[in-house]
């Protein structure tokens, strides 16, 4: 992995953060894929997605998510 794709990711994680309170946002170099920590009504959820739109869709719907695939 190259830098610049580095310095791409972070960005990309930290607006997701901001987009979701209290969610943890995260490139997984070693799986290839994207990763959040999402609190759920009395319990938390750590949902794996392709992108960053996926990443989006698995957040808001975390309690339904899918993941690990």
């Amino acid at each position: 992995m190259s830098a610049s794709d580095e310095t791409g990711r972070r960005p990309v994680a930290a607006q997701v953060e901001r987009e979701f309170s209290g969610v943890v946002a995260w490139y997984g170099h070693a799986t290839g894929a994207w990763w959040a920590m999402v609190r759920i009504p009395g319990d938390v959820r750590l949902v794996e997605a392709l992108n960053p739109r996926e990443l989006r869709e698995a957040i808001v719907n975390a309690r339904g998510w899918p993941w690990p695939r």
